[in-house]
């Protein structure tokens, strides 16, 4: 499937400040501050941009960190990862693997049983609760 490209005009239209920050602009919302940190309800997290389904709740865990936490994608190859040299550091960049936007990053300090801790920016993730029709 050929990746979603989208001159900036649409997607400045398409999303919020916020959410075009963090997935265009490969921006971090504040800690605490996103949507979608104590969502619990069994359902879909999904891609602000494009809508491609990217964790489950089921995957979701309780980091302490300020940002929602996954320790498995929802499907192989929902996301992909790139090297993140910014801020002196070196660390692992999360996208959607269909339109390229910025998520957050993975870390390898999880919980069973992937030790993998995907900390995402709530902006960059929509939530349809399992209830929904449709939703898988």
């Amino acid at each position: 499937m050929p990746k979603i490209d989208k001159p900036d005009s649409e997607w400045r239209k398409q999303l919020t400040p916020e959410q075009y920050h963090v997935t265009r602009e490969h921006g971090t919302e504040r800690a605490f501050t996103g949507p979608h940190q104590h969502e619990k309800r069994p359902g879909q997290f999904k891609c602000v941009c494009c809508g491609k389904p990217l964790f489950e709740t089921e995957a979701k865990f309780e980091s302490g960190t300020g940002w929602p936490s996954f320790y498995e994608p929802i499907a192989e190859g929902a996301v992909s990862e790139h090297t993140d040299r910014s801020w002196f550091m070196t660390r692992t960049e999360v996208r959607c693997a269909d339109c390229d936007a910025h998520l957050g990053h993975v870390f390898p300090d999880g919980p069973k049983p992937t030790g993998l801790r995907y900390c995402m920016n709530g902006h960059a993730l929509t939530f349809k609760p399992e209830s929904e029709a449709g939703n898988k």
